[in-house]
């Protein structure tokens, strides 16, 4: 699988989500609407949900789910974030506890605050 149909064009040589000996691997998500709308003058709030929807939109879009996350790393333009982070992506995961990383570090592409990859297992796999 190459991408999803809820997901702007990929910005380079790679593709959304691979799905490969029972993983679901999604590359890098950015604040960046299916329209292609980088939302550089958001709030961190609006961009951090816009990520989260990304990397839902891209594990539908593979078959599987946020319950079925086993690594998931954040990367913050700001580590001043990473409370507000903490409090959505609480929200967002509900009662999955993948493993976690929250790297800071400074400007991301576009000036946007916020990239998220994630590591799932295929429902396949899962069942």
């Amino acid at each position: 699988m190459s991408g999803h149909a809820n997901a702007c064009a990929s910005g380079g040589h790679y593709s959304h989500v691979v799905v490969a000996n029972g993983f679901v691997f999604v590359s890098g998500q950015l604040p960046i609407t299916a329209l292609g709308e980088k939302l550089i003058d958001a709030s961190f709030e609006v961009q951090a949900w816009q990520v989260l929807k990304n990397v839902e939109q891209a594990l539908l879009a593979a078959g599987t789910g946020i319950e079925q996350l086993v690594q998931v790393r954040i990367y913050l333009d700001d580590i001043a974030h990473w409370p507000a982070f903490n409090d959505i992506y609480a929200q967002w995961a509900g009662s999955a506890r993948p493993a976690r990383a929250i790297v800071p570090t400074g400007p991301l592409h576009f000036g946007l605050k916020i990239e998220i990859e994630v590591t799932a297992l295929s429902v396949a796999t899962a069942t």
